[in-house]
């Protein structure tokens, strides 16, 4: 009975969360950045998107990557807790790294030939200040759409930049609160089809690179 409840009351939790997203932005509360940052902020240099075939003992198939330079510039050390979103204009958003074995990453980073060229696991922890000190990162996601014109990458943990907004669920009347981060929007250009047969040929270049909260 009582995990029934549980499971009512986190349904309706949900649902109002569900809504809140969707009317955020359909309304224009969606907030923008603050000209001048207030908080800390790291200084991220992209690379490509790129396409890659990977056969290995216990997965083969075709995967996208992105590698990234991050620098702190704050004055201060931090923790590097970064995060990922990979959405086309097809509708489809994936979080980097579901669905991608681990020797297809480890794989990536060999032919990178990177000495310093972390996946998204051993990149987490503190960052110190200086050049000397940048960190230099790689996310890969599994290639799910092969028909696709626009290609943007979101990542989020490079600015302490938030800010709250307080909704009203119109069909419950409860408040639901949406924290937007500060989050680097980069908007790669696709060719429009990804042939299966060219992949490890295809390099998708950024074409907008700009902060959003999201």
């Amino acid at each position: 009975m009582m995990r029934s409840n549980l499971r009512g009351v986190c349904a309706r939790f949900l649902a109002v969360l569900l809504a809140a997203v969707v009317l955020a932005p359909a309304m224009g509360l969606a907030p923008e950045p603050d000209p001048v940052s207030k908080r800390w902020q790291l200084e991220v240099t992209p690379g490509d998107l790129r396409v890659v075939y990977v056969n290995t003992l216990d997965s083969s198939g075709a995967y996208v990557y992105f590698t990234y330079s991050v620098t702190n510039h704050t004055g201060d050390d931090l923790e590097f807790v970064p995060s990922f979103v990979l959405a086309t204009d097809s509708g489809l958003s994936m979080m980097s790294g579901l669905g991608v074995p681990s020797s297809v990453t480890d794989h990536i980073l060999r032919s990178l030939e990177h000495p310093f060229m972390q996946d998204q696991i051993d990149i987490l922890g503190p960052i110190q200040q200086g050049p000397e000190n940048a960190k230099h990162g790689l996310v890969v996601w599994p290639l799910r759409d092969f028909r696709v014109d626009e290609i943007r990458v979101f990542g989020a943990g490079f600015s302490g930049e938030t800010e709250t907004i307080e909704l009203t669920d119109p069909r419950t009347g409860e408040e639901v609160e949406l924290i937007f981060r500060k989050t680097l929007m980069m908007r790669f250009a696709s060719p429009g089809e990804i042939r299966v047969g060219e992949i490890g040929d295809d390099t998708f270049r950024v074409t907008e690179k700009r902060w959003i909260m999201r």
